[in-house]
């Protein structure tokens, strides 16, 4: 727990009483490696921040599955439309190593919001993180090639690499795991 204050020190000043109020409401989750822990049809109801661990985006298909984010250590990890709208979720999040959260309900949140001052800042704080990884997913898309895109993420999230099997990375950055196999080849 805290490793989310600190995350927030380095952004903005959180009192003790803000800091008590928040940290009240936030329940400790671990789940164990390859875990479905938000299925697609279901309500998102958290905001979590992840200490430990990573987290895979997808859409599941009948033939293979469409992954389009993902997130790790000291970053929030929600599925945020769901989470806000308070409706069914269209895509699945699931853990891709033994992964530590601690999440906030939306009903708690509600709760910070309205008797903290800090609360809405840690509201935008989070939001504004999840909007960034999704702006700059959109535009790789949109600006890169499938390369550019692979050689990308060895200098903005290196982590990816390192931890993500090969075929969520090919599916990641819109390409079949043969295609990112040569891919590999010509930049090695």
């Amino acid at each position: 727990m805290e490793r989310i204050r600190a995350y927030f020190q380095e952004l903005v000043e959180i009192d003790d009483h803000d800091w008590d109020v928040f940290s009240s409401q936030l329940e400790k989750t671990v789940y164990p490696k390859k875990t479905v822990f938000l299925k697609k049809g279901q309500i998102e109801n958290y905001l979590s921040f992840i200490e430990k661990g990573s987290v895979r985006f997808y859409i599941p298909g009948i033939e293979r599955d469409l992954t389009f984010s993902f997130c790790f250590e000291n970053e929030f990890v929600s599925a945020y439309d769901s989470f806000l709208n308070q409706t069914p979720c269209t895509y699945q999040l699931e853990s891709l190593s033994e992964t530590t959260l601690w999440r906030i309900s939306h009903q708690s949140l509600q709760k910070v919001y309205r008797e903290t001052a800090i609360g809405n800042t840690i509201g935008r704080l989070a939001a504004e993180n999840l909007y960034l990884l999704k702006s700059e997913r959109e535009q790789s898309l949109l600006n890169e090639t499938a390369e550019e895109r692979y050689l990308s993420l060895f200098t903005k999230r290196p982590n990816l690499i390192r931890e993500i099997p090969l075929k969520y990375i090919a599916s990641y950055i819109g390409v079949t795991p043969q295609a990112l196999s040569r891919i590999r080849k010509r930049i090695s």
